[in-house]
C-alpha cells in the first residue's frame, strides 16, 4: 500500500480519565501500539488528551501540570518502538504561559509542540480564562514551538500538520496556510461537546477544508469521561480526503474507539500539480509564513493491505441519490448544448444516424429534448437506420421503434448495396473482413448523413462517446469520428446506460420496454455479418475496466502501475494478467488515437472526472512516444 503512494491515518476516541494524566498515558500508549499494528503512520488523539478538557480551574493547578509533564514523558518513551507519528493533547507552560498544544511525538522524541491559536470566549467556552495564544513561535528545549509541517523523508508527500478545535471554525484555519506550506494530512485535536445538530456541522466544516486545501483531514473530538456537569460529549472522529468522505467513528462509546482511513497522498500531490491555483495561492500567502517544515525519517513502512474501498466505477455514483443528480444534470448539459448550438445556426433540423445501439439512443432523447425545450416539433429530427452487412434485425427494429415513438422522421437507407460496389471498385474481397470492410461502411453512413443535412437545412449530431474516442473506436474523417456537433462526447459508456435509465424513468417511461431492449443488446459495432454478433469489447477490452484506466488517467495522472493496483482491488474477479493485459490494450489505443481526438467537432464536458477534447481537458500532441508508459506495464508484466 505505501509503495502505491497510500499511508494510513488514524484517530483515536478514548475515555479519558478526568485529572488523571498517569491513567490517559496508559490509555494513549495502549491505542498508539494499537495503531502501530494497524500500520498507521500518523495517529491523532483530542484536544487535551493527556488531562481532560473539561477541567475548568484545575488546568491551572501546578499539581495537574506536574502530572502532565510526567504523563508526556511516559509517552514519549514508549513511542521509541512506534512507527506512527503521534499527535497528543496537553496542557504545557511555556516562557510562563499556559497553552493547549497539539504534541508531534515519534520515535522517543517531541518533534514540535503547536499551540491552539484561537481560544473561543462565547457562549459555553471560556478558554481565556486558562490558556494564551503564541505570540511568536519560539523554542522549548530546542524544540519547535509554533505551526509546523511534518514531513516523512521516507513516505513522499506525507506531510503532518495540526490545529486545535476552534482552529477549523475561524473563516481562514491555520490548517490553510499548513496545506499551504506543504502539509497533505491536517489534522484537529478537538474537545468540542455534543449538541443537536453540532456533529453535521463538524463534518460539513472537516468535508470544506479537506477540499479546500487539497488535503486529508483528520477529526479528533473529546470522548466520555469529560464533565457532564453542563455539556456531554460524543467522540467524532472523522475523515475526508480532498472533499471526499473516508471514515467515521461510532459515536458516544464508552470504550476507545480508533478509526483509520488509507489516504492517497499520491492523489494529492498529483492534484495540487493539476490545479495551478493552488501554487499560486501558496506562493503568495506561504512567503510571508511562518510555519516551519521538520524532515523526519519514519524507517520502513509496515506491509500493510489496501483497506479502502476503490469505487468500481468512477465516473457513476455509488449513491442512488446523488446518480438521480447527476443523470439530471448530465442529461439537461446535453440538452442545453445542443439547443444553444442550434440557436446560434438559426433553424436546423437534426439528422442522426441511429442504430439501435446505447450511443445513437441517448443522443436521439437529447435531441428529442432539445426540440421540446425550443419549442420545435420533433418532426425535425431526421432519423436514419443505415443497414449494413452486420446489422441485425433486433438493432434495426430497435431504432425504428425508438425514433418513431419519439416522434422523429424515420427513414432507412440501405448501405450494402453502395458498400458492394465501392468495393468492388477497391477490388476488395466482399468476404475478407478487415479494416477497409468495416471503414467503408462506417464512412458510408457518415458521408449520407453529411449530404442528407445539405439537403433538408440540418445539422449532424453525433454519437460517439468519451469511452469510444480514449480507445480510438471510431472511423476518422468521414466516418462517425466526426459531425456538426457531438453530444455524447464527454460521456463515458459506463454512464450512458445509467442515463438512458433516468431518462426512461423521469422523462420518456412510455419508451421504458424498447429502451430496456436496447440496454440489454451486446456492444458491436455491427460491421461484419455471421452467425454471433460482433463484439466491440473482445476487441479493445471490457469498458468498465477501459472506464476504470480512463478515470484515473484523465483526472488523477495516475500511471500504469497505480492503476493496475487500484484495479485489483476494485475488480478482483478479473486475474492481475487480465488486468495488465486491458492496461496494455488502452495505452497503446490512447497514444496511437490522440490524432483523432484532435479533431473532434464540439460537444459539452459532462462529468468531473475529465473529457478529451482538445479545446477543453486534454491537450496532447498526436505524435507523443508512448514507451514510457508501456515499459511501466513491461515492469508490471515482469512480476
Amino acid at each position: 500500500m505505501y509503495s502505491h503512494g497510500f499511508a494510513r491515518v488514524a484517530a483515536v476516541s478514548l475515555p479519558v480519565a478526568l485529572a488523571d494524566p498517569a491513567t490517559n498515558a496508559d490509555r494513549i500508549i495502549a491505542a498508539a501500539r494499537a495503531a502501530h499494528d494497524d500500520g498507521a503512520a500518523v495517529v491523532v488523539f483530542p484536544e487535551l488528551s493527556l488531562s481532560g478538557y473539561s477541567l475548568d480551574d484545575l488546568v491551572l493547578q501546578d499539581t495537574l501540570l506536574t502530572g502532565v509533564r510526567g504523563a508526556l514523558d511516559t509517552v514519549v518513551k514508549a513511542s521509541r518502538e512506534l512507527f506512527p507519528l503521534l499527535l497528543v493533547g496537553a496542557p504545557l507552560v511555556i516562557d510562563q504561559c499556559l497553552y493547549n498544544c497539539a504534541v508531534f511525538i515519534h520515535r522517543g522524541s517531541i518533534l514540535a509542540i503547536t499551540p491552539k491559536t484561537y481560544l473561543p470566549t462565547y457562549r459555553e467556552f471560556y478558554e481565556k480564562r486558562y490558556f494564551h495564544t503564541l505570540p511568536e513561535p519560539t523554542f522549548i528545549d530546542g524544540i519547535p514551538v509554533g505551526p509546523v509541517v511534518v514531513a516523512a523523508q521516507d513516505i513522499p508527500g506525507f506531510a503532518v500538520s495540526a490545529e486545535i478545535c476552534e482552529d477549523l471554525w475561524v473563516p481562514t484555519p491555520p490548517s490553510s496556510f499548513a496545506a499551504m506550506a506543504g502539509a497533505t494530512v491536517l489534522a484537529n485535536l478537538s474537545a468540542s461537546p455534543i449538541t443537536v445538530g453540532r456533529a453535521r456541522k463538524r463534518e460539513d466544516l472537516v468535508k470544506a477544508q479537506s477540499m479546500t486545501s487539497c488535503a486529508a483531514y483528520i477529526y479528533c473530538a473529546a470522548s466520555y469521561g469529560e464533565s457532564s456537569n453542563d455539556l456531554s460529549w460524543d467522540g467524532q472522529s472523522v475523515i475526508y480526503e480532498a472533499g471526499t468522505h473516508l471514515a467515521s467513528s461510532p459515536r458516544f462509546s464508552r470504550e476507545t474507539v480508533m478509526t483509520t482511513a488509507d489516504v492517497d497522498v499520491d492523489s494529492l500531490l498529483r492534484e495540487r500539480i493539476q490545479q495551478g491555483t493552488f501554487g499560486d495561492n501558496a506562493a503568495r500567502i506561504h512567503a510571508d509564513s511562518t510555519i516551519a517544515r521538520i524532515e523526519v525519517a519514519f524507517g520502513e513502512p509496515p506491509a500493510a493491505t489496501l483497506r479502502r474501498e476503490v469505487a468500481r466505477f468512477p465516473f457513476v455514483p455509488d449513491d442512488a441519490a446523488r446518480l438521480d443528480d447527476d443523470c439530471y444534470e448530465a442529461f439537461n448539459i446535453q440538452v442545453s448544448a445542443l439547443a444553444r448550438r442550434m440557436e446560434s445556426i438559426g433553424t436546423p433540423k437534426l439528422v442522426i444516424g441511429v442504430s439501435g445501439g446505447l450511443d445513437s439512443t441517448q443522443a436521439l432523447l437529447v435531441c428529442a429534448q432539445a426540440m421540446d425545450s425550443l419549442g420545435r416539433p420533433r418532426s425535425d429530427i431526421l432519423a436514419y437506420t443505415m443497414p449494413g452487412f452486420g446489422t441485425s434485425s433486433r438493432t434495426r427494429s430497435n431504432a425504428e421503434e425508438l425514433a418513431v415513438a419519439i416522434g422523429a422522421t424515420f427513414k432507412e437507407i440501405d448501405i450494402r448495396p453502395t458498400a458492394t460496389q465501392m468495393l468492388q471498385t477497391l477490388g476488395h474481397a466482399e468476404d475478407e473482413y478487415d479494416v477497409t470492410f468495416e471503414n467503408v461502411q462506417a464512412g458510408l453512413r457518415t458521408d449520407y448523413l453529411f449530404r442528407l443535412a445539405n439537403q433538408e437545412g440540418g445539422i449532424v449530431v453525433g454519437t460517439g462517446d468519451l469511452s469510444e474516442l480514449a480507445l480510438g473506436w471510431c472511423t476518422y474523417g468521414v466516418g462517425d469520428q466526426m459531425s456538426h456537433y457531438a453530444v455524447n462526447s464527454g460521456l463515458p459508456k459506463t454512464m450512458i446506460q445509467h442515463l438512458i435509465r433516468w431518462v426512461a424513468t423521469h422523462r420518456t417511461p412510455e419508451l421504458s420496454e424498447v429502451l430496456e431492449d436496447i440496454l440489454d443488446t451486446e456492444i458491436s459495432p455491427e460491421l461484419v455479418p455471421g452467425a454471433s454478433m460482433q463484439s466491440t469489447q473482445a476487441v479493445i477490452g471490457p469498458y468498465e475496466l477501459q472506464d476504470f484506466t480512463l478515470y484515473y488517467l484523465l483526472r488523477h495522472g495516475a500511471g500504469p502501475r497505480k492503476i493496475a493496483f487500484l484495479a485489483q482491488h476494485a475488480w478482483p474477479e478479473y486475474s492481475r494478467e487480465d488486468i495488465i493485459h486491458w492496461l496494455r490494450v488502452f495505452h497503446q489505443r490512447f497514444f496511437a488515437n490522440q490524432f483523432k481526438r484532435t479533431a473532434i467537432p464540439n460537444g459539452p464536458k459532462l462529468m468531473g472526472g475529465g473529457a478529451l477534447s482538445p479545446r477543453g481537458d486534454w491537450r496532447m500532441p498526436s505524435d507523443a512516444l508512448s514507451r514510457m508508459w508501456l515499459a511501466e506495464i513491461e515492469e508490471l508484466e515482469a512480476k
